[in-house]
């Protein structure tokens, strides 16, 4: 299960705060510039990234190389921007005990903790070190040769897919799990996914969403010329194999769509889950039901109340989804089922 553990920092030490931040919008600039302003007015550390450090012009800010030694003593990585901006993120924060803290700015933002209209409350909890961290599974990807040879390395929080590199051909693959052959196809492509990638890429392709703090793999092969092709949940400790035939279309290997490396002919790729965890900081009680709804715009109350009132759009933001009262009454009107807003699902 994901873990989830209080803030290691406690006020009074020294912090440090890295940004990450899209800065092709004027108004995520200025977003990022007044939260730096006043996380240093509370005496934490701003860093800047060296590439970001003139569109956002902080000063007293710290500027870091954007490499694996940029989150190195650092408490928080906070991102501004949607899942683009907190995927590359996670590569700095990957090798560091720095945890993740997004601020939508993106479409969906599923990875964000939190909107713009909530920044000053996140950066109150940050201040005050009141905040959870969740440790998220993530995947390391071993490309080896005809040879068994490992000719390249990956890893990925989202998912890592296995695609044709000729569109006009099929892929043919032979997919193993721990060693053991399972199935062979042509397709498109294969995904294999994390539990938070579930509802990124995999969720696209017609994989499950699957529970943040359920640890397992997902496998979600892609227009697969198939009579067996569904979507797959394996173990977390699972090693998930696809064999390129030599005499095939060559394969190329994406990672979170950001790394990508050429699988070798009649070489293979192995996934398994990755040594580290990638942490993320919470502080908002909002359940992974909640932002679901609140992401996918789901409707709630059932069809026949949907007909009068938009679906996706009639719930109390801080009711809890699941309550009676909030299923079946107005917006307006106080719970039915004798609940409170604290009460748990």
């Amino acid at each position: 299960m994901t873990e989830v553990s209080p803030a290691l920092w406690a006020p009074g030490a020294s912090r440090h705060v890295l940004l990450t931040v899209h800065t092709g919008r004027q108004d995520i600039v200025e977003l990022a510039c007044s939260s730096a302003a006043r996380l240093a007015k509370a005496g934490i550390t701003v860093r800047l990234l060296e590439n970001e450090a003139p569109d956002l012009d902080i000063e007293g800010a710290h500027v870091v190389a954007a490499d694996a030694e940029a989150a190195r003593g650092a408490e928080i990585v906070m991102v501004f921007g949607g899942d683009g901006t907190f995927l590359r993120a996670a590569e700095l924060a990957r090798y560091s005990n720095a945890a993740l803290m997004g601020v939508n700015l993106g479409r969906v933002g599923f990875l964000a903790e939190t909107e713009p209209e909530a920044v000053e409350e996140t950066l109150t909890a940050i201040e005050r070190c009141e905040y959870s961290v969740e440790k998220r599974l993530a995947i390391e990807v071993d490309v080896l040769d005809d040879a068994g040879a490992v000719v390249g390395g990956t890893w990925a929080l989202n998912e890592v897919s296995v695609e044709k590199m000729e569109r006009s051909r099929v892929l043919d693959v032979v997919l193993a799990i721990d060693g053991r052959p399972l199935t062979s196809f042509g397709c498109d492509g294969i995904l294999f996914s994390t539990p938070t990638g579930s509802t990124a890429y995999a969720f696209s392709a017609g994989g499950p969403v699957v529970w943040p703090d359920v640890e397992a793999m997902l496998v979600v092969p892609s227009n697969a010329h198939a009579l067996f092709s569904r979507p797959l949940v394996t173990s977390p400790d699972s090693v998930l194999t696809v064999v390129i035939p030599a005499d095939g279309n060559r394969a190329r290997v994406s990672a979170d769509g950001r790394r990508a490396l050429e699988v070798p002919e009649g070489g293979r790729v192995d996934v398994r889950r990755a040594d580290r965890s990638v942490r993320i900081a919470r502080v908002h009680k909002a359940t992974f039901g909640d932002r679901l709804v609140a992401k996918f715009g789901l409707p709630v109350r059932g069809f026949r109340d949907a007909r009068t009132h938009d679906p996706g759009h009639e719930l109390i933001p801080t009711r809890n989804v699941l309550a009676r009262g909030i299923v079946s009454g107005n917006p307006g009107e106080e719970d039915r089922g004798g609940g409170t807003d604290d009460d748990g699902a």
